[in-house]
């Protein structure tokens, strides 16, 4: 009987996959639990002989051992994974995320062991020539950064992976460390080759139990291959702002996570006051790939100053929603209506947030914009973590609005006061203008407090906040005219 391949990603699980599985066990078929496939909207999905079974029950399985029910045919070939450029989820669906053979077996440890053999001045050459840009919010060059801590002189370096994945439709991190955990690592001990560093942290928020577990468990079976490089998982207690760099050395180093004001940067002073680099998940997880294929092969994809490829992650009322891998320069507009399939209720789609809960609201009029750094920022968008949050004719955008301003008060450390009594202020306004008392002198105060708080903020938390209230504004502004008074008001 040919192997049941069944995913322990956790929105699989979430959805059933252990009852599924154990089912299958007890009708006598042998059952491998696997990476997920990223198709998150026919989960659980079953493969059997590379032919994929979606939204499988336990009641299913006798008519699927038998053959006798629909299939979505071939996973690989399925349109949604034929079409994606998988760099970084080249083994998403394929392998045991902690067995270190199907790992090696699929190319596995082969960039660890390019750049041992170049040597740390031409493996940070590589990375630089890949063009590889911070994949968690800011894209600043990863290249550089390393460079930055490889010529500072200090006893002690670190490696920090920032996994605190918290902004709405997100999931791509989470993937990589349930699903690819050993990509991760040799990401990591890469780095620590290039700039000198020999321990490597990996934060993980704490509302993410099967990361945590992965993670640790990976990081124990491999001490052997990476070793000089150690690697200790540390656990994150929920606060957004720890997703801000400096607020999570903080939380690293057991004081509260608040912002630190910059200079001097992480790079020369961060964990402990020793020169770190900190990036991203995404970040590390492209470096396996970058120094076994070459930088020139990594920056072959994409375009302008966007190369390579990113993880993007489909989410809200979406119909095809899940993980769609892609070099940068494909439109809002087909990730949205063409890989997505539109919304899942069927009603047109009004507007998709990118970055998380403190991205732009982008109106259809805008879906021909490029997925590009440079391209989102002209128009005052943001690319973030690459989360797709996608909205149908029904959402109300004085609502959005106010969510943003109601999250930053919510998240915000306290630190600085733009951002801690901006946030504030700002849902008292929106409350004005939901009310319909004095609108457009309301709208023009909170453009006045947006700016305060986007250029007088220490960090993106506040910096970023105006950026789904403006955009609501500007873009969706039939939404914010004050209605005409009721007789039951008057």
């Amino acid at each position: 009987m040919s192997v049941v391949r069944i995913s322990d990603d956790a929105v699989a699980l979430a959805l059933g996959a252990d009852a599924l599985a154990a089912a299958f066990e007890r009708a006598g078929a042998s059952v491998e639990r696997v990476s997920s496939w990223g198709m998150h909207w026919l989960e659980p999905l079953v493969e059997i002989d590379g032919v994929g079974y979606g939204n499988a029950t336990p009641g299913d399985v006798p008519a699927i051992l038998a053959g006798s029910t629909p299939s979505i045919g071939k996973i690989a070939d399925h349109p949604f994974i034929a079409s994606q450029q998988r760099l970084t989820f080249a083994r998403a669906g394929k392998t045991r995320p902690l067995s270190l053979d199907d790992y090696k077996a699929s190319g596995g440890w082969a960039g660890l062991e390019k750049a041992r053999a170049i040597g740390p001045e031409a493996t940070l050459e590589q990375v630089i020539a890949s063009g590889l840009r911070g994949r968690g919010g800011a894209g600043f060059p990863t290249g550089i950064k390393w460079k930055t801590v490889a010529g500072a002189q200090a006893s002690q370096k670190y490696i920090v992976c920032n996994a605190d994945e918290g902004d709405s439709a997100t999931f791509a991190d989470r993937m990589v460390m349930e699903g690819d955990p050993y990509m991760l690592i040799e990401g990591m001990a890469i780095a620590g080759l290039a700039v000198g560093a020999n321990k490597g942290i990996v934060y993980i928020r704490s509302e993410y139990p099967h990361a945590i577990g992965k993670m640790r468990a990976a990081a124990e079976k491999c001490a052997g291959v990476i070793a000089p490089f150690t690697v200790e998982i540390a656990v994150g207690a929920g606060a957004y702002v720890c997703g801000e760099e400096t607020s999570l050395l903080n939380s690293l180093e057991g004081r509260r996570g608040e912002v630190r004001a910059k200079p001097p940067l992480p790079a020369i002073k961060g964990l402990h006051g020793q020169p770190t680099v900190i990036n991203n998940v995404l970040s590390l997880a492209a470096v396996p790939w970058i120094l076994a294929h070459g930088g020139d092969a990594y920056a072959a994809y994409g375009m302008g100053r966007s190369r390579g490829t990113m993880p993007v992650q489909l989410a809200g009322n979406v119909k095809h929603g899940g993980l769609y891998e892609i070099a940068f320069g494909i439109s809002l507009g087909e990730l949205v209506n063409d890989i997505g399939g539109g919304t899942a209720s069927g009603r047109p789609v009004r507007a998709a947030q990118v970055g998380g809960p403190l991205g732009a609201y982008i109106p259809v009029e805008q879906f021909d914009l490029p997925f590009d750094y440079e391209a989102f920022a002209a128009a005052d968008a943001l690319i973030g973590h690459a989360g797709i949050t996608v909205f149908d004719d029904n959402v109300d955008m004085k609502a959005m609005a106010r969510f943003a301003l109601e999250f930053c008060a919510e998240e915000s450390c306290g630190k600085c006061t733009p951002c801690r009594l901006g946030s504030v202020r700002g849902m008292e306004v929106m409350d004005e203008i939901i009310a319909g008392r004095d609108v457009e002198k309301n709208i023009a105060l909170i453009g006045d407090l947006s700016d305060t708080m986007k250029f007088g903020s220490l960090c993106a938390l506040g910096g970023f906040t105006p950026y789904p209230v403006m955009s609501a504004i500007r873009h969706f502004s039939e939404d914010f005219k004050a209605q005409p008074a009721t007789e039951d008001a008057a």
